[in-house]
C-alpha cells in the first residue's frame, strides 16, 4: 500500500476509464436518439479487435498497428449504419422489449460469425510501434501505450463536444435526445438521423475494441465482458449525456484501481478482500446512484412520450375449448413416460421435457411482472439462483429431505425479491431494468465469491435427496412426475392470480398508474406484492432445477439467465398468458436440438429470433392467436353469406 503502488493503480485506471468511455458513449449516443438498448453493441467492440487483428495481418504487415486505428473502427461504423437500416429500422415502432430481442439476437449472430471468420483462440495484436517502451514513475514502470491510451479519452470527449455544439448534426442529435417526436414534427429526416447516430456510436466501439489489441488479446468473450460495464456507465453518467458517460467511466475505473491496490485489509478484525469487490463495484455504483439519482448524475428525466402507442390487449380466462386443451396436453405429458418407456431416446426425452417445464415455470413468473406489471427486469435470474441456491444449502448443510427444500428453499428468492422490489418498484422505465441488473449482479458476486458457503465458482454439488437410491423420487420417471405437477401448479396459481383483484389492479397499474392511484389502489405496494410473488415462483423454478441437475453453480444467476427468460417470455408472446409455456418449450427445444447438432448454433438461434421479431412481433403464442381470430372471422363471414 505505498504511494507509487497507488499511483500506478490510478493510472492503469485512466487508461481503463478511456476504453471504457469509447464504448459507452457510442451506447449512450444511439439510447438517447433511438430510445433502443442496443444490446449488441458490445459486439460492435469485440469485432474493432478482430477487425484490427486482420488488419494488422492482411493490409499492414510491414507498416504495423496504426492503420488499424482506421480500418476497424470505420468497418464498425459501415456494419452498424447497415444493422440499423436493414433491421431496427423496422422496429422502431415495436416496444422496446423487442427491439432489445433484436439487439440479442444480433449478438448470437455476431458472435458466431466471428468464430467462423476467426476461430475459437485469442488472437494477440502486435506492439503499437513506437509505444513498446514504458516509463518511470516514482520508481515504476508504466507503459508507454497507456499513457497514449489516457490521452485518447479527453481527445475524444473534446470532439464529440464540438461536434454535438457547432454543427448541425450536432444540433439535430441534442434535440432528438431531449424529444424525438418534436424534432419529427418539425420535419426532420429522422430515418438519415438515426442510421448517423447509430452508425457513429458503432464507429466508437470499433475504435474502443482496436485499441485495446495491444493490451489484450481479441477474443469471443469481449462483448459480453464489456456490454455490462458499458450499460453502468451509460445509466451512472446520464441517458445520453456525453460528459456524464466521461465522469461515470472514471468513476467506476477509478474505483476497481482503488479496490485493487487495497487489497485485503483487516477492519474491526473483520478479514476484508477489497480486491474482490472489483467484479461488482459498477453495479453497487450503479444502483447506488440509481436509488438517488435516477435520471443519472448529468442526465435529465425523459420527456413524456406524446404517442401513448399500441394499448394492452386485455386478458380474457380461457375458455371451455382452451381448457379442455390444457388439460389433454397435461395428461399426454403423465402419460408420456409410460408410452416413451422402452423406446430409444425416452429417457432423454424426459429429461428434456423436465427442463421444458422447469424453464415453463421461470418465464411464467417473470411474464407475470413483465407483462400484467409493466415491469422491465434485466435480473429475474437471481431469484432463480436464490432458490437453487436456497434449496440445496439446505440439503447439504441441514441434511433436509428434498421435499422440505423444495418448500423453504424458494423463501430465499422470495426474501430477495421482497428486498429487491422495495427498491425497483420506486422506479419505471429503463431505469427500473438496469437496477434489476444491478441487484441481481451483486447477487451473482456473492455467489461467485463466497467460497466457504456458497462454494464459490464451483457452485453447490452433490444435491441429491437423502438415501437417493431408494427415494421414491429417483424410482424411473417420478422426478418427471414431480416437476410437471409443480410447474402446472405454479403455472395455474400464477394465471389465477391474474385474475384475482390483485392481478386487476397490477393491470391497472401497469395502464396508468395516475389512474390506479387517483381510484384508491397503492400502486407500489401492488407492484411490490408482485415482485415478490414473481420472485417465489422463480425460486421454486431454480429450487427444481438444482435437484434435475444435482447441484447449482453461479451461472444460474447470471445475466445470461436472466436473457434467456426473457427470451422465452417474447418468443412466445408477452400479451399472451399462454406465450411464456409457449416460448420456453421452443427456446429450450431450439437450443437443445441446435446445440448437438451444430457448433454454430448460436446463429442459428439469432436468425430464427430475428425472423420471428420482424415477422410475428407478437410472439408465437400472439401470432397463432391473431390466425385464429383471422379464421374465426372468416367463418363468420361465410356463415353469413
Amino acid at each position: 500500500m505505498s504511494a507509487s503502488g497507488l499511483l500506478a493503480q490510478l493510472l492503469n485506471g485512466l487508461a481503463s476509464a478511456s476504453s471504457l468511455f469509447l464504448v459507452s458513449v457510442g451506447l449512450s449516443l444511439i439510447f438517447g436518439v433511438t430510445r433502443t438498448i442496443n444490446f449488441a453493441h458490445g459486439s460492435f467492440y469485440m469485432l474493432g479487435a478482430f477487425i484490427a487483428y486482420s488488419s494488422v495481418d492482411w493490409l499492414s504487415p510491414h507498416i504495423g498497428f496504426w492503420p488499424a486505428l482506421l480500418v476497424a473502427p470505420l468497418a464498425c461504423g459501415a456494419l452498424g449504419a447497415l444493422t440499423e437500416t436493414l433491421l431496427l429500422r423496422r422496429i422502431y415502432k415495436a416496444p422496446e422489449l423487442f427491439q432489445l430481442l433484436a439487439t440479442f439476437a444480433l449478438v448470437l449472430v455476431i458472435k458466431d460469425a466471428a468464430l467462423w471468420l476467426w476461430g475459437p483462440e485469442e488472437l494477440f495484436g502486435p506492439r503499437a510501434q513506437g509505444l513498446e517502451g514504458s516509463v518511470e514513475i516514482l520508481g515504476r514502470q508504466f507503459p508507454t501505450y497507456d499513457l497514449f491510451l489516457i490521452a485518447v479519452g479527453p481527445c475524444v470527449l473534446l470532439g464529440l463536444t464540438l461536434l454535438l455544439t457547432k454543427t448541425r448534426f450536432g444540433t439535430l442529435v441534442r434535440a432528438a435526445t431531449q424529444d424525438r417526436e418534436m424534432v419529427g414534427a418539425l420535419g426532420v429526416n429522422q430515418a438519415w438521423l438515426f442510421t448517423a447516430v447509430f452508425a457513429l456510436g458503432t464507429l466508437l466501439a470499433g475504435l474502443g475494441g482496436a485499441l485495446q489489441l495491444p493490451r489484450e488479446p481479441a477474443s469471443l468473450e469481449m462483448d459480453m465482458l464489456t456490454i455490462g460495464a458499458a450499460f453502468v456507465v451509460v445509466v451512472v453518467g446520464g441517458m445520453g449525456s456525453i460528459p456524464g458517460a466521461f465522469i461515470a467511466a472514471l468513476l467506476v475505473a477509478e474505483l476497481k484501481a482503488v479496490c485493487i491496490w487495497l487489497g485485503v485489509q483487516e477492519i474491526a478484525g473483520l478479514e476484508l478482500s477489497f480486491s474482490k469487490l472489483t467484479l461488482v463495484v459498477e453495479f453497487l455504483v450503479m444502483a447506488v446512484v440509481l436509488i438517488w439519482r435516477p435520471w443519472g448524475l448529468l442526465g435529465k428525466p425523459q420527456a413524456l412520450a406524446r404517442s401513448a402507442g399500441e394499448p394492452e390487449q386485455p386478458l380474457r380466462p380461457a375458455g371451455r375449448g382452451a381448457t379442455a386443451a390444457w388439460l389433454g396436453l397435461l395428461a399426454l405429458m403423465v402419460l408420456l413416460p409410460l408410452m416413451a418407456s422402452g423406446a430409444e431416446g425416452g429417457s432423454y426425452a424426459t429429461v428434456l421435457l423436465a427442463d421444458i417445464f422447469v424453464a415453463a415455470l421461470f418465464a411464467s413468473s417473470l411474464h407475470f411482472i413483465l407483462g400484467p406489471g409493466g415491469m422491465h427486469s434485466f435480473g429475474h435470474a437471481a431469484y432463480f439462483g436464490l432458490g437453487a441456491y436456497g434449496s440445496a444449502l439446505l440439503v447439504r448443510t441441514l441434511d433436509l429431505p428434498m421435499e422440505a427444500a423444495l418448500l423453504l428453499g424458494p423463501l430465499a428468492a422470495a426474501a430477495g425479491a421482497l428486498l429487491y422490489g422495495w427498491f425497483c418498484v420506486r422506479l419505471s422505465g429503463v431505469y427500473l431494468t438496469m437496477l434489476t441488473l444491478a441487484f441481481a449482479q451483486i447477487s451473482w458476486a456473492i455467489v461467485f465469491q463466497w467460497d466457504d458457503f456458497t462454494g464459490g465458482s464451483n457452485g453447490v454439488t452433490g444435491v441429491w435427496p437423502p438415501d437417493w437410491q431408494i427415494t421414491w423420487a429417483s424410482q424411473g420417471a417420478a422426478f418427471y412426475w414431480l416437476a410437471l405437477g409443480v410447474c402446472a401448479l405454479g403455472i395455474y396459481l400464477l394465471r389465477r392470480l391474474l385474475f384475482s383483484p390483485l392481478g386487476y389492479a397490477l393491470r391497472a397499474s401497469r395502464d396508468s398508474a395516475l389512474r390506479a392511484d387517483a381510484i384508491g389502489i397503492d400502486v407500489r405496494r401492488i407492484q411490490w406484492t408482485a415482485f415478490v410473488i414473481a420472485g417465489l415462483f422463480a425460486g421454486l423454478a431454480g429450487a427444481l432445477f438444482a435437484f434435475s441437475k444435482g447441484g447449482v453453480a453461479p451461472d444460474a444467476m447470471s445475466v445470461t439467465k436472466s436473457v434467456d427468460a426473457l427470451v422465452m417470455v417474447l418468443l412466445g408472446g408477452v400479451q399472451t398468458l399462454a406465450g411464456p409455456v409457449v416460448g420456453a418449450a421452443a427456446f429450450t427445444w431450439l437450443h437443445d436440438t441446435v446445440a448437438r447438432n451444430t457448433e454454430y448454433w448460436r446463429a442459428l438461434m439469432g436468425a430464427t429470433m430475428l425472423v420471428l421479431v420482424l415477422l410475428a412481433p407478437q410472439g408465437i403464442a400472439g401470432y397463432a392467436q391473431v390466425l385464429w381470430a383471422r379464421a374465426a372471422i372468416r367463418n363468420k363471414a361465410k356463415a353469413a353469406s
